[in-house]
């Protein structure tokens, strides 16, 4: 038996919090209620923050009142008399008294029941609250000790509570107690950082480096949240700040990630487990059927079984099968996948080869062609699409067919009529046009019969064409009429409806688009598709076309969230949906959530649709106007006008220079704003007849125009001008469009002192403002149109104007303040205002904040009310963001 003096005393020490940890207030919430529980279990794999956890709620409970004592295990502790001389300690470290009557030998089995029953009665003589922490508990292997523990946890009084912290779930019962809720789990999946926690831990620890929006997404995205991985990512930026610029390149690439991995994950591994893991990380996601066909381990099951309960960085992926699907950390997986490349590369292609014939065999094409095309068996890939039903392919085929395409020789692919067929229609989908082009024409002219079936969908690869050509009229007279064969693809059946929708719109036939989407409803059991997802974005696209910002935020909101959902952050359908939901919030003064939808999903402005392309890249620029400066937007707009003329896209591009224009007029270069005039009108002359999406771009031409007349004053050329604009945006029901040109009139009206007309055009503007949900479109007209508004409030005030005008100028009404933003608007808040919002800037909770500054909840809450409204913000995080902005905290 050790004494007291053969304990190593650092053992009942906590771990210090360091400078560079945030507050886990999500979770530490959930130990809230840990007084009136049992027991505490936080199981997770290695360095996902479970010891610092407990080291900050150890913190926030001590502050009650409570005793705590902690205990470190190791693998020394493995047997039951170490086990018991440590847990003796601790609880002594909490003041229960042990009877000098327990013998040293106490520890057997047969003295258990004494043992306990002298911790409880020790206990149970104490008024206040008792927690043991032990950390580590993995290392405890004596099934005696777990006896000990069971035992404990079992009898303990109501004041003893204990929490074990390990990397595996421990051999203990917890059936019982958690039918009597006595237990509180944190598992491996609620242990990663979500976002608010990734960015206020950067935050934190980069103060001399800001990354942006979008380089946090990228960074919460490679590590999936794991705080390991954010700690080596931390000490590269900091030793290396320009390494943000190759971030997406980081993974396993990284010396300490490797080291870390091998060090902490798999040097304890058995050699058998450890290759196990290698050969499937092959595989995207894996079960124990997947595993053993690519292994050929027959304990395929049993290993799996054991890498779950022992955490070894793998997840769970939600599927339908009885057998449990698993994915390795991404990180984890590059790692694993890199050390088998480095080890048994002669293996690689067999064991793609196993995996495709297994996935085949199951029906799994997308993952099948993969692994087949990696596997060099370029044939078998081919055969399988040939022969797959048109219900089993899907868009996220797309890229493992586009990867075999481009290694197919010409013979192969010639003699495949529908793989053919399907590689037209994917060259269209990714923004491919020409090759799309190319490779339909050679289809035609081949003088080879071709299958009824693909000869009656060439409509839809020609549609798909026109399209990423932003050429929108010839779309309706190949799709009207045009009906899918039965258990026709996904694409056909939903991709038809949803582009016949889109050039409805675009020439101004709002009603038929939505008849269009109304007589094509999606099932409920496809409402997952991808396909079907990207016909409900389509829907969004088409209020937003219209302007109704109400409508296309119901639509947008379901649709985005279920895309990202089911098929990732940067899937086709989520990009559709980002695109639309951001322009949404832009237009509704939701600044923040606009960049947050938007954030690293690059390919929205580089090869996305050309409309999806160009709503992304005015919604990027103008946030970089507002968040950022007009230098930054400027120069952004700057790349997107040589992208879209590298692509020949010409009504992207001529929305670009428009804004462009717009920009220089803010920053008084008249010069500037008239040269980009110039180029928009040379590309405007030839589309002045045009219609559908072309159509608006001798429109935009127009609006760029009135801009220059209005700065100039010249409010007569101004109202020639506007005929343009106006007369588009009645034609083609753009009611966003329809309001500008009422602002805009009424300005050069109020320059010709036409008092009752400029009333009149207001009041009509704001009527129909208020019907669509338009915000920004009135504040993006600044000053100018914000004194016209001032007195009209006054005559005929309504609480639509009211909110419009408590936004100009950061929340000034009066239009003679100025902006609330600089030096002067720290003096707005009062100094308890100011330690809420430096508080909350460290990611604590109201309860958190109020428990800081010992004053009540309420207090707290109402204080943040008066923030809000001082700052003219509506959340947490948009007053944050403005207090960074302006140097307040």
């Amino acid at each position: 038996m050790h004494t007291d003096r053969q304990l190593v005393s650092t053992k009942f020490s906590p771990p210090r919090i360091g400078t560079q940890s945030i507050p886990r207030q999500r979770l530490l919430d959930a130990f809230q209620g840990m007084a009136q529980r049992r027991v505490g279990l936080v199981t997770g794999s290695p360095g996902f923050g479970k010891t610092t956890l407990l080291a900050q709620w150890r913190q926030e409970v001590m502050r009650t009142g409570a005793d705590v004592a902690w205990l470190s295990l190791s693998v020394d502790d493995k047997h039951l008399s170490i086990f018991f001389a440590y847990l003796r300690g601790a609880l002594q470290r909490l003041g229960i008294p042990f009877d000098s009557g327990i013998p040293p030998e106490g520890v057997r089995p047969e003295f258990i029941d004494e043992v306990v029953a002298a911790i409880v009665e020790g206990a149970a003589g104490i008024n206040k609250e008792l927690f043991l922490v032990l950390d580590d508990y993995q290392h405890v292997t004596d099934q005696r000790s777990h006896q000990l523990m069971q035992r404990l946890l079992d009898h303990s009084p109501a004041n003893l509570h204990f929490i074990i912290v390990s990397r595996v779930a421990p051999p203990l019962s917890f059936g019982r107690l958690r039918l009597l809720d006595e237990v509180v789990d944190i598992d491996c999946a609620a242990l990663p950082f979500d976002l608010g926690e990734t960015r206020a831990f950067l935050d934190l620890n980069l103060t001399a480096l800001k990354l942006s929006t979008e380089e946090v997404h990228l960074v919460q995205e490679l590590t999936s949240g794991w705080p390991a991985s954010l700690q080596l990512i931390l000490i590269l930026l900091r030793s290396d700040p320009d390494a943000r610029a190759t971030l997406r390149d980081l993974g396993w690439r990284s010396d300490d990630l490797q080291t870390y991995l091998a060090e902490e994950v798999l040097a304890n591994l058995p050699v058998e487990l450890a290759g196990f893991m290698e050969r499937i990380s092959i595989c995207r996601r894996f079960n124990a059927s997947l595993a053993e066909a690519v292994t050929g381990c027959q304990d395929a099951a049993a290993l799996l079984k054991r890498m779950d309960e022992e955490n070894l960085m793998i997840v769970r992926v939600e599927s339908d099968d009885r057998q449990p699907w698993y994915r390795f950390h991404a990180l984890f997986g590059d790692f694993l996948a890199a050390r088998l490349t480095r080890q048994h590369q002669r293996e690689l292609v067999e064991l793609h080869r196993r995996a495709a014939r297994w996935l085949d065999a199951h029906g799994l094409l997308a993952e099948a062609v993969r692994h087949a095309t990696l596997g060099e068996d370029l044939g078998f890939a081919a055969e399988m699409i040939e022969r797959a039903t048109p219900a089993s392919w899907s868009l996220d085929q797309l890229s493992p067919l586009l990867r075999l395409l481009e290694r197919l020789p010409q013979d192969i692919l010639f003699s495949r009529p529908r793989l053919f067929f399907l590689g037209c229609l994917a060259y269209a989908l990714t923004a491919r046009p020409a090759k799309a082009e190319l490779w339909l024409e050679q289809f035609r002219q081949s003088g080879a019969a071709q299958p009824a079936d693909i000869l009656h969908r060439l409509p839809l690869v020609q549609a798909a064409i026109e399209v990423q050509r932003d050429r929108s009229d010839p779309i309706i007279g190949l799709l009207e009429g045009f009906e899918p064969l039965a258990e026709d693809y996904s694409v056909t059946r939903f991709g038809a409806p949803a582009l016949l929708a889109i050039a409805y719109c675009a020439a101004g036939r709002y009603a038929d688009a939505l008849r269009c989407l109304d007589e094509n409803p999606i099932p409920e059991s496809e409402r997952d598709s991808e396909m079907a997802l990207i016909g409900e974005g389509a829907r969004t696209t088409c209020h937003l076309q219209a302007g109704r910002m109400v409508d296309a935020e119901q639509s947008g909101v379901v649709q985005l969230a279920r895309a990202v959902a089911v098929h990732g952050h940067r899937s086709a359908s989520a990009y559709l949906g980002a695109a639309s939901l951001a322009e949404v919030y832009r237009e509704q003064d939701r600044l923040d959530e606009a960049r947050e939808t938007l954030a690293n999903r690059h390919g929205l402005l580089q090869w996305a649709m050309p409309d999806t392309m160009q709503r992304a890249s005015i919604c990027r620029a103008r946030l970089d106007l507002l968040q950022e400066s007009p230098a930054v937007a400027m120069a952004f707009l700057d790349r997107q006008v040589r992208h879209f003329r590298h692509l020949g896209l010409q009504r992207p591009l001529v929305q670009c220079l428009a804004e462009q224009s717009r920009l220089a007029l803010l920053l008084h270069d008249r010069n500037a704003a008239a040269e980009r005039l110039t180029q928009i009108d040379q590309v405007a002359a030839a589309f002045q007849e045009a219609s559908g999406f072309f159509a608006e771009i001798p429109a935009i031409a127009s609006l760029a125009r009135v801009r220059i007349c209005l700065a100039d004053n010249y409010p007569d050329r101004a109202l020639e001008a506007l005929h343009g604009l106006r007369d588009y945006a009645q034609r083609y029901q753009r009611g966003q469009l329809t309001v500008l040109a009422l602002l805009l009139e009424a300005q050069a009206r109020a320059d010709l002192r036409e008092g009752e007309r400029v009333e009149a055009l207001l009041v009509a503007a704001l009527r129909l403002g208020a019907e669509l949900g338009l915000v920004r479109t009135f504040l993006d007209e600044g000053p100018a149109l914000q004194r016209l508004l001032v007195p009209l409030s006054e005559r005929a005030p309504s609480e639509y104007l009211s909110n419009l005008l408590g936004r100009f100028n950061g929340g000034d009404p009066s239009g003679h303040g100025g902006e609330a933003a600089g030096p002067t608007a720290q003096p707005l808040l009062t100094p308890r205002e100011l330690a809420i919002l430096q508080l909350i800037n460290q990611a604590m909770s109201n309860k958190r904040v109020a428990l800081t500054l010992n004053i009540s909840l309420e207090t707290v809450k109402w204080n943040l009310k008066n923030i809000y409204v001082k700052l003219g913000v509506s959340s947490r995080y948009d007053a944050i963001s403005w207090a960074r902005k302006h140097n307040v905290i």
